[in-house]
């Protein structure tokens, strides 16, 4: 009789232990359990307490703000000569600079609008 009632006692511990140990992993609180070491054991004979919970790390938000627009001002063709004129050539048939050299001499013309074709 004492031989089961201990045997009960040691189950009853036993079951007590692990569902202590089960529930203190949803809640914090302290607890107290009862072990059969069988052979040479190292190590603590507490359990350590819980860390402190701390929260997801989530890193810090980079905003990355793009860079202004280069704006490079170009000059229309028809004052691309600074005198205002433009040069013909007669011999081959073209205006400066379609034609780059003018064995006959050029000529200056004023600048004529361009039609929308």
């Amino acid at each position: 009789m004492k031989k089961t009632l201990s045997v009960a006692m040691v189950f009853l511990l036993g079951i007590g232990a692990i569902g202590d140990a089960l529930a203190d992993r949803v809640h914090y609180r302290s607890r107290v359990g009862v072990g059969v070491v069988i052979g040479p054991y190292w190590g603590p004979w507490y359990y350590p307490p819980h860390p402190y919970y701390y929260p997801p790390y989530y890193p810090p938000v980079v905003i990355e703000q793009p860079a202004p627009p280069v704006y490079i001002e170009q000059q229309p063709m028809e004052t691309a000569t600074p005198s205002g004129y433009w040069y013909y050539c007669q011999s081959p048939e073209g205006y400066y600079p379609d034609v780059r050299e003018c064995p006959g001499g050029w000529l200056k013309v004023l600048p004529r609008p361009q039609s929308g074709r």
